[in-house]
């Protein structure tokens, strides 16, 4: 391959490459800006390494032109904030685009064997190489982060001279120059050795893994966040950090938040309201209202004075009672619930406008069909539109996990806006009978799987918690993994039939004691999307043969009798019989990471075949 024309770069009094574009020989996709390199994270781009800039400063700007915004109130509310931007689109005539520092600053040569800040090559202006041996630098492989979130370099001085009893604070004065190389014999942290020209004994980087490695050492946190530059002072931060490879997936977690567009929202009407909208919701009557969108506007309003306060009347329906106020968490179980109970009525013609983006149906065939199996209510969602938001990231995070207690904001000051993507998709909705699904749940044998699944997973989510007295209680119960579970086997059913990737199709879950329902939809942005596919997979007689199909599939694994008879399976015994054979899914089709499934809760054990939900009506 050949290498790309060298480009013009300026470095910083501390050696660090200023903010500058991704470069066109590594763009990344707009979706990827928020699930896989969104701010703070780490991009290697040819034979150099990254970190995205955060999202304060002139040097993170996203300009208006190239980052258009998104509205969606009902996520906006929730996470504190006006509007969403996506991110910059990666074309030739980019003029701003994404903005990255170097990261790691520690280099190695692979000729001369030096280890040392990139600076300190003294490179040629827009070239990554050791300034006497004309190679490509290599960056660290090894960087170190903590639970807060704050990133360093690798300390090699202190790991080469631990063995001489030099400390935090001699490690760096001896004069000597670090090298590094590796013996050959292995490809193993034992094989890369790292020396000093004063003489210390050259030692592996074996066991720099360790949790106790780095404290070992006298070294705690420093606060750094290279994501925000120079100007940003390190916070005190005094934890022990952790040796990571700087690829892993535990450098950088994305937490997103994500919510449909749902009526009175879906149709746009209220997009021009949303700068002003706080202010608005603080008034209470309608002259007050109207006085606002006059001085607001200079004259007439956007928006029809009685539509603006049917939607503060829809905004406050979603507020959640609570003694203390709404907290991030019921806001959020506000916001599903309303979710659900659209759902499940639809929207007929009637209510629909041209630009309406969320059009939901009953189905043309008899419902009736499904009564045996327990289903009822499926609808047909011809067409949606979900808005992702890149709330914050995490390092070291469980990804066991369905909270984190230490999320990194995006900038060092409050933000009016987040990153966040938009993703057009249909879908098709179903519920469970209440009636059978509360029969169901009473059973001792279905609650007494539940509670081993629920019991591991509240003790591996305390465990990995920095303060375990405000981990959240677990949010399995036998409906939510029941629903979990289905979800699961039909995307793998829809995937065989039907033809759509697994990793097209995406679950939503309302699992609640007033909610027992699934989403099954394609809100993707390639063209596995909205191309009506799915919709027809929801008419009731070809559901009805799907869920069968699912169901049989599901009775059988090929890692059976291993995986049924699994007393616990998954990280901490977080699932039962689940495994990668049967009912596990891509991670970016699943809200819950692959962890509280269990098949038998569909169709029952060799011992205990009426366990499962379904036992009993395939054959009808």
């Amino acid at each position: 391959m050949t290498p790309p024309p060298a480009r013009r770069r300026r470095t910083g009094a501390d050696g660090a490459a200023p903010a500058r574009n991704l470069p066109r020989r590594g763009t990344v996709r707009r979706a990827q800006a928020i699930t896989t390199y969104g701010v703070g994270s780490l991009v290697a781009v040819d034979q150099e390494s990254f970190i995205v800039s955060g999202l304060d400063g002139a040097d993170a700007h996203w300009s208006s032109d190239e980052s258009p915004l998104i509205h969606e109130r009902r996520l906006a509310r929730l996470l504190g904030v006006q509007h969403f931007r996506l991110p910059p689109a990666s074309e030739d005539t980019s003029r701003d685009g994404i903005r990255v520092r170097r990261f790691p600053l520690m280099h190695s040569c692979p000729a001369c064997g030096d280890l040392r800040r990139h600076r300190d090559f003294n490179p040629p202006a827009g070239r990554s190489v050791c300034g006497t041996c004309e190679v490509d630098l290599v960056p660290s492989r090894f960087v170190i982060a903590c639970e807060a979130g704050h990133l360093d370099d690798f300390p090699y001085w202190h790991w080469v001279h631990r063995a001489s009893g030099g400390g935090a604070t001699t490690a760096g004065q001896c004069g000597g120059t670090l090298k590094m190389r590796t013996s050959g014999h292995s490809s193993s942290l034992r094989s890369i050795l790292v020396s000093c020209t004063c003489g210390v004994p050259e030692v592996s980087m074996e066991g720099s893994f360790r949790k106790s490695a780095l404290k070992d050492l006298g070294l705690r946190c420093r606060g750094t966040r290279p994501w925000l530059g120079t100007s940003a002072p390190a916070q005190v931060c005094g934890m022990t950090p952790r040796t990571l490879q700087r690829g892993s997936s535990a450098v950088w977690q994305p937490v997103l938040k994500s919510a449909l567009s749902i009526p009175p929202w879906s149709d746009g009407r209220a997009d021009p309201l949303a700068e002003h909208w706080e202010e608005l919701r603080k008034l209470n009557s309608r002259a007050e209202v109207e006085m606002c969108l006059k001085f607001a506007f200079k004259g007439e309003s956007p928006v029809p004075i009685d539509e603006v306060m049917a939607l503060l009347d829809a905004e406050r329906e979603e507020d959640p009672s609570s003694e203390d106020g709404p907290t991030f968490d019921h806001r959020y179980r506000a916001l599903r619930n309303k979710e659900y109970d659209r759902l499940c009525a639809g929207n007929d013609e009637r209510e629909r406008s041209r630009d309406e983006q969320f059009i939901c149906e009953t189905p043309l065939g008899d419902t009736s069909v499904l009564r045996p199996l327990g289903v009822s209510g499926p609808m047909l969602v011809k067409k949606l539109r979900e808005v992702r938001a890149l709330k914050a990231f995490t390092r070291l995070a469980d990804p066991d996990a369905t909270t984190e207690p230490h999320e990194v904001p995006l900038s060092d000051s409050p933000l009016q806006w987040l990153p966040a993507m938009e993703v057009r998709g249909e879908g098709v909705f179903l519920r469970l009978d209440e009636e059978r699904l509360g029969s169901w749940e009473k059973a001792v044998a279905v609650a007494a799987r539940v509670e081993r699944m629920r019991t591991a997973h509240q003790r591996v989510m305390e465990q990995r918690a920095g303060d375990p007295s405000r981990v959240p209680p677990s949010p399995a119960t036998p409906r939510m993994v029941l629903l979990h579970t289905l979800a699961h086997v039909l995307i793998n059913e829809w995937s065989l039939e039907a033809g759509y990737p697994a990793a097209a199709l995406r679950e939503r879950l309302y699992a609640a004691d007033d909610m027992a329902g699934v989403l099954v939809y394609t809100a993707t942005s390639d063209s596995a999307g909205s191309l009506g596919g799915l919709v027809a997979q929801g008419e009731p007689e070809l559901l009805d043969r799907t869920i069968r199909s699912a169901v049989r599939r599901a009775e059988w694994c090929s890692s059976d009798p291993l995986c049924v008879e699994s007393e616990a399976s998954g990280t901490g015994g977080t699932n039962l019989a689940a495994c990668h054979a049967c009912v596990m899914l891509p991670e970016t089709s699943c809200e819950h990471n692959n962890i509280l499934l269990d098949r038998a809760l569909l169709v029952g054990t060799p011992d205990d075949p009426d366990l499962g939900f379904f036992a009993g009506t395939l054959n009808h």
